[in-house]
């Protein structure tokens, strides 16, 4: 043991001086020293004997999630045989549904970093829940080469204190406000935000809805964030057939995946430990009869996407440990800032799953793209946050040219944002400032002069530029640019010299 505590001193050493060595030959050298210890070290270590007499499950995959080893501790704990995982990959067993779901591995995989999370052993009945602590392993190359994960049963947390109190938080998170919303029957007092605007972007919104409302179908509404998806979606919840019905709110990215389940479904009393003795009701049923929002639905893990598809498609659920089918009489709204279609591709979304849930799909431009709304809503942000701060301001025509100027990357959202700010700290005054409207918005002042904020052809020529430079960033010709906006390539081409816009993929 001497020996070894030597070792490891000197190793110690050299990688504290191993900074400070300019010359090239001698840092290799050093290098080469430290690897020749490390055998010296390891030297007696039998790592498999070790890892098979764990209590502790091992469960290690290659980069993609392939199953390589489970040790013998994983078959005593899960209750599922080696020849049931071993040398297949762990999203397919996971999107099987019948050995267990969640876990560490794919997170790992997809971060690149180490991840703490719950599994649920469902082979068993009741089902048995575990937590896993999963751990990159990256090759010389920087590339992940392997996943080792550890699990143990959830009846040993209480024993670990800090990976208790890991746990209680991760509960906690369901907790926090804006996770779960349930507004009751009728109550539509919570629902504070309405559609603001007469664009025609709007407009069509807004035909859509009254087209829709009063029917069951299901709703995916699309857009980036800030666009107000949600506000949409209360507008449809407000005009249907089921506003006098529960309409229950759920951010999926929020709540930990492994509670996730439970939380939609409910679980059965003894459906696993730490459950509640008289069992607990789920999402759906709490939002039976009524509307079921599920907002950020393109980080839902692939386990619960397979699980809400069947729901969906049967109208019934059962509860996680019970065999008692639930039917369900819901409507479904489903929210995302993702491009699904893209997650599609990439395998991270299940494609019958989309069909399933853009029966009726609503895309919300991004502000930017209906800039002529920016002073209703400048208007009715200011009602709101006077009457909330007891303060009013007054916003000029010229205030409201330079905010059409500005590309508003957090849309609706970060307009409203900026309102109450200015209604909190420029109250009292006869006009907001443009030079303070500029700071907030970053303007810069030397980019025009003060009339060009009226100045009708220099705003379109803005916006023009703004355009073109968004699609040449995308496009990858100018054929391409072109038939994105609808012009010649030649058009594209004749703007790019005239606004002097970079690019050297011109061809």
């Amino acid at each position: 043991m001497d020996q070894v505590l030597a070792i490891i001193k000197i190793c110690e050493k050299i990688n504290k001086a191993l900074p400070s060595i300019k010359e090239p030959a001698a840092e290799t050298l050093l290098h080469e020293i430290l690897s020749d210890l490390k055998v010296f070290l390891d030297k007696g270590i039998d790592f498999k004997e070790v890892v098979d007499s764990l209590d502790d499950s091992i469960f290690i995959t290659d980069g993609e999630g392939k199953v390589l080893y489970v040790n013998p501790a994983y078959e005593q704990n899960t209750g599922i045989l080696p020849r049931e995982v071993l040398f297949r990959y762990v999203q397919e067993i996971l999107d099987e549904g019948k050995l267990f779901t969640g876990g560490a591995t794919m997170d790992v995989i997809e971060t690149g970093k180490k991840a703490f999370r719950l599994s649920t052993i469902i082979k068993n009945d009741p089902p048995r829940v575990g937590y896993a602590v999963g751990v990159p392993i990256i090759d010389n190359d920087d590339k992940l080469k392997q996943v080792v994960v550890s699990s143990r049963p959830i009846l040993t947390l209480k024993a670990l204190q800090e990976d208790y109190e890991r746990f209680l938080d991760e509960v906690k998170m369901i907790q926090e406000p804006g996770n779960i919303r349930i507004i009751p029957n009728s109550d539509t007092s919570d629902l504070t935000k309405r559609m603001i605007g007469s664009s025609e972007t709007v407009k069509k919104v807004w035909n859509l809805i009254g087209l829709i409302a009063d029917t069951d179908a299901t709703v995916l509404i699309t857009g980036e964030s800030g666009v107000g998806k949600e506000v949409v979606a209360d507008e449809i919840y407000r005009r249907s057939n089921r506003n006098q019905k529960p309409f229950i709110k759920v951010n999926c990215a929020s709540i930990p995946s492994n509670l996730l389940e439970s939380e939609l479904f409910g679980y059965e009393k003894g459906a696993f430990s730490g459950a509640s003795s008289s069992g607990k009701q789920g999402l759906f049923e709490m939002a039976n009869s009524g509307i079921l929002l599920l907002d950020e639905i393109g980080d839902m893990p692939m386990d619960l996407q397979a699980k809400l598809l069947r729901a969906i498609q049967s109208r019934e659920i059962t509860r996680v440990g019970g065999t008692k089918v639930i039917p369900l009489d819901i409507r479904i709204i489903a929210l995302t800032n993702s491009d699904l279609k893209q997650k599609i591709k990439e395998g991270s979304f299940r494609s019958d799953l989309y069909y399933r849930l853009s029966v009726i799909p609503i895309h919300l431009d991004p502000l930017r793209a209906h800039t002529e709304d920016i002073e209703d809503l400048s208007r009715y942000f200011i009602d709101i946050y006077s009457h909330k701060h007891k303060r009013t301001i007054n916003l000029t025509q010229k205030n409201i040219s330079l905010m059409k100027l500005y590309s508003w990357p957090g849309n609706i959202r970060e307009l409203e944002n900026v309102i109450e700010y200015l209604v909190i700290c420029c109250s009292g005054t006869a006009e907001v400032e443009d030079n303070m409207l500029k700071g907030i918005l970053g303007i810069s002042g030397t980019e025009k002069n003060a009339n060009d904020a009226f100045d009708l052809t220099k705003s379109v020529e803005q916006f023009e530029k703004q355009q073109i430079e968004k699609v040449l960033s995308i496009a990858s010709n100018l054929r391409e640019a072109g038939e994105m906006l609808n012009v010649n390539a030649s058009t594209i081409s004749r703007k790019i010299k005239q606004y002097g816009i970079e690019y050297l993929n011109a061809r």
